[in-house]
């Protein structure tokens, strides 16, 4: 491609236009939907991401079933050394009386993992298994692909979630607000201030998930920012407007910057982006229509004329075309993003064809002596240097700009085919491979 870092946003529209809208939008996850589809038997299996905590939400379906710590219903165990006979007698108790488990961070026992297995099978099929019982693990993917934590046994029969939080601005702003529902917003004694801070709280917690695509041009550093801390906010803000009859505005911009948010920063410099994107959107401005983005179009609704189906919609219908100046970034900041975006996407592909794409019952050799002879035909000839020059009547900086590059091109098809007919006469037998000949063998195929 002449342009990597736009392959994502090109690829991204063919989608859309071939498969449907519904296959670029990432849907807020729906814990009470896919708690539906368990069963005693079929445990839910959470894959963890930094800054993605399930327990919440976990509890939050529990709290719905009447089943939770204070009832003695719902276990929580954080796995690690000498937590496995507490978890072994959990699970059975739980088999048992119909009560949950949930067993955080397993990849920190692999070792255990298999006995676990057995113990998890003999709890679901018991005849005086109960029928209320569910299981709940969770667990960091392994860091490489050969490598296993979780048994075979266990990933078949259970339900998979992997909720890794969205990386796009419209993603993470109905991520952020699907935390919250009509009955949050209708308990608060002010809903109408409730809900547009709400909002511009959403807004902000978005903006900074979002910088962290950009890298070290987004935060010196990865921070862990979760959903918990958006939603720790919400009660805050809750609190607050229950208690005074003013709103707080500098109060919630140091609570959220210094303590809440703020908990998870080390940089003095990032405190004070996260303290000054705080201080343009928690702010009096939201209830007269300001700009919530530095992108011109996405203003704070008017809370007596947007119920909280609106907002969702508002969402949809008026957040613009993310680009870099959203989050106070140059425009260029997001190149070596999508640079890097589309270089994972190429070598995710070349993992998932796996050097099959040639037809059926061909060898790889064949496969790629075919594909060398089309290449090697299709390759151009060198640019003639001493011809152009010939024609040249004056010097410009377009003519030396063009001749430096018609001479790189020349580098550049001598190199192919250099690389072509050595990795043909090496399979040919008449050199030996090498690891560049290997590699871009695999590279072809």
């Amino acid at each position: 491609a002449m342009r990597p870092d736009r392959l994502t946003g090109a690829l991204t529209k063919f989608i859309e236009s071939k498969l449907g809208e519904q296959y670029i939008n990432q849907a807020p996850f729906d814990i009470f939907h896919t708690y539906s589809e368990m069963s005693p038997k079929v445990p839910m299996f959470f894959v963890l991401f930094p800054g993605v905590d399930p327990t919440p939400e976990v509890e939050r379906v529990g709290a719905a079933n009447d089943i939770t710590a204070n009832n003695g219903k719902f276990v929580n165990i954080s796995m690690g050394q000498g937590q496995e006979q507490i978890a072994a007698n959990a699970l059975i108790k739980a088999g048992k009386e119909g009560g949950w488990i949930m067993l955080q961070n397993v990849h920190l026992m692999v070792t255990w993992m298999k006995l676990f297995e057995r113990q998890l099978e003999q709890v679901t099929e018991s005849e005086d298994l109960h029928e209320n019982f569910r299981c709940f693990i969770s667990s960091e993917p392994p860091p490489l692909p050969y490598m296993e934590i979780i048994p075979e046994s266990i990933l078949q029969n259970s339900i998979k979630v992997s909720n890794e939080a969205p990386s796009d601005l419209k993603a993470n702003m109905h991520r952020a607000y699907a935390h919250f529902t009509q009955d949050d917003i209708d308990k608060c004694p002010k809903p109408d201030e409730f809900k547009t801070i709400l909002f511009g709280l959403c807004v902000f917690h978005s903006l900074i998930l979002g910088r962290r695509k950009f890298g070290s041009q987004g935060w010196s550093k990865h921070y862990n920012f979760n959903d918990g801390d958006l939603t720790i906010c919400a009660d805050v803000l809750n609190n607050y407007l229950t208690n005074y009859d003013e709103i707080p505005y500098s109060d919630l911009q140091y609570i959220y910057g210094e303590i809440m948010y703020g908990g998870h920063i080390t940089d003095d410099w990032d405190r004070r982006t996260n303290n000054t994107y705080l201080k343009v959107i928690i702010e009096p401005g939201l209830f007269k229509s300001m700009q919530l983005t530095r992108a011109p179009g996405f203003k704070s609704p008017d809370p007596k004329k947007y119920d909280r189906e609106r907002y969702e919609r508002y969402i949809d219908e008026s957040l613009p075309q993310e680009i870099p100046q959203m989050f106070g970034l140059h425009p260029n900041a997001e190149i070596g993003y999508l640079t890097t975006t589309a270089e994972t996407l190429f070598e995710n592909i070349m993992v998932v064809q796996g050097g099959g794409g040639g037809g059926v019952g061909k060898k790889q050799e064949d496969i790629v002596k075919e594909i060398i002879d089309k290449f090697l035909e299709q390759l151009p000839e060198n640019f003639n240097m001493v011809e152009i020059q010939g024609t040249i009547t004056e010097i410009n900086p377009y003519i030396v700009v063009s001749l430096q590059e018609c001479e790189r091109m020349n580098s550049l098809l001598s190199e192919i085919r250099k690389s072509l007919n050595d990795l043909d006469a090496g399979m040919k037998g008449q050199l030996n491979i090498t690891e560049a000949m290997e590699a871009l063998s695999n590279s072809l195929c």
